[in-house]
């Protein structure tokens, strides 16, 4: 995979592809969702898709979710690290708040992604995106501030995994951010 695809290829390896979802109206949205109670560093804990062979325990590149910030005006941003031998950079992915709460949206060059943060106590996080091209490809992933698993919001991770026909796939955590250059 060449650097020059860009920041939503780099999310969409990083947090792990995932197939086709039935629908964007059967996916829930966390009630009352404050997005600056999700600012700052997450850990990701569970993965799944339906296509598990699309993130490889074998690849050399690691890309993973680091952390969660909010902007002025709504905006959500992901920051992300991809690190390999030779390699680290740092991506920011920004989508924009739509008219739910909890559901926000970003474009793309020949489509868009969608982003709804399913359920959340502010500790666990239940996240959802979807990337609309040529094709659906939907994500699902369980966030935690600890590498602590709590068997509650497992529980109700993998409901979500049962409902939507998904796979594990390997997770992957980066510390970040990358070293300045040498």
């Amino acid at each position: 995979m060449a650097l020059e695809k860009g920041p939503l290829l780099l999310l969409a390896l990083g947090l792990g592809l995932a197939g086709a979802q039935k629908a964007l109206e059967e996916v829930p949205v966390q009630p009352d969702f404050d997005a600056q109670k999700v600012e700052g560093r997450w850990l990701t804990l569970q993965l799944s898709a339906s296509h598990a062979n699309l993130v490889s325990p074998a690849d050399p590149l690691r890309l993973a979710l680091h952390s969660i910030q909010t902007r002025h005006g709504g905006d959500v941003d992901f920051v992300l690290f991809w690190k390999g031998e030779g390699v680290c950079k740092e991506a920011n992915i920004t989508v924009h708040p739509t008219q739910l709460q909890g559901q926000y949206q970003g474009s793309f060059e020949g489509g868009s992604m969608h982003v709804r943060f399913v359920s959340t106590d502010y500790s666990n996080l239940v996240l959802y995106v979807r990337f609309e091209d040529d094709e659906i490809t939907s994500l699902w992933v369980l966030l935690a501030r600890r590498m602590q698993e709590d068997p509650k919001w497992v529980g109700r991770y993998l409901e979500y995994v049962e409902k939507f026909h998904l796979q594990k796939v390997p997770v992957f955590n980066i510390d970040g951010p990358c070293p300045p250059p040498r």
